[in-house]
């Protein structure tokens, strides 16, 4: 019971300091899982980031769910989908009752202004920290996929598809040379 309270606190807690949507959640979701908490390694990090990107839905909550559910199964999950949550849409609830009050108000465009560098920041911090330990071609990669999405607006989903394939070629034909 008192690992299903931490898991809702620290999923509060991100959901509630976050801004910018689920990818500005992930270096935060990171840190609290892997360096302060302690509760998956930083390789399963990946592993789970992977499957939550695949998967339907927002990154930070399928990520919240996958990694709720490793601590703590089902209850676990279900923790930390609404630790995540509830920030989120007890904010936008204040949010639309006031709306129209601040919704012409010049601070408030303003500060929405200045916060969206440091949004853009927080998505591309996990990238950068994601490139530690992978070769150059890997990362040379990446960066083709993501032009190519950006560039030529060509769906993620057929580029998942076509990298889950050339993995399991790869292996298939790696394997094949280990037998030789």
């Amino acid at each position: 019971m008192k690992q299903l309270a931490e898991l809702f606190v620290s999923f509060f807690k991100i959901g509630l300091f976050t801004f910018g949507g689920g990818y500005a959640m992930i270096p935060i979701i990171q840190r609290e899982v892997i360096d302060s908490r302690h509760w998956i390694e930083e390789r399963e990090f990946l592993d789970l980031l992977t499957l939550a990107q695949s998967a339907p839905g927002p990154i930070s909550l399928n990520t919240a769910v996958f990694v709720g559910y490793k601590m703590c199964g089902y209850k676990g999950a279900l923790a930390a989908l609404w630790g995540v949550i509830l920030p989120s849409f007890l904010i936008i609830l204040t949010v639309a009752i006031f709306f129209s009050q601040i919704r012409e108000n010049p601070i408030v465009d303003a500060a929405f202004k200045g916060m969206r560098p440091v949004v853009v920041a927080l998505i591309l911090a996990p990238i950068l920290g994601f490139t530690k330990g992978l070769h150059w071609t890997m990362i040379s990669i990446a960066a083709a996929v993501a032009f190519v999405i950006w560039h030529f607006g060509v769906s993620p989903i057929y580029l998942l598809l076509a990298g889950a394939a050339g993995g399991a070629l790869w292996v298939a034909f790696k394997g094949k040379e280990v037998q030789r």
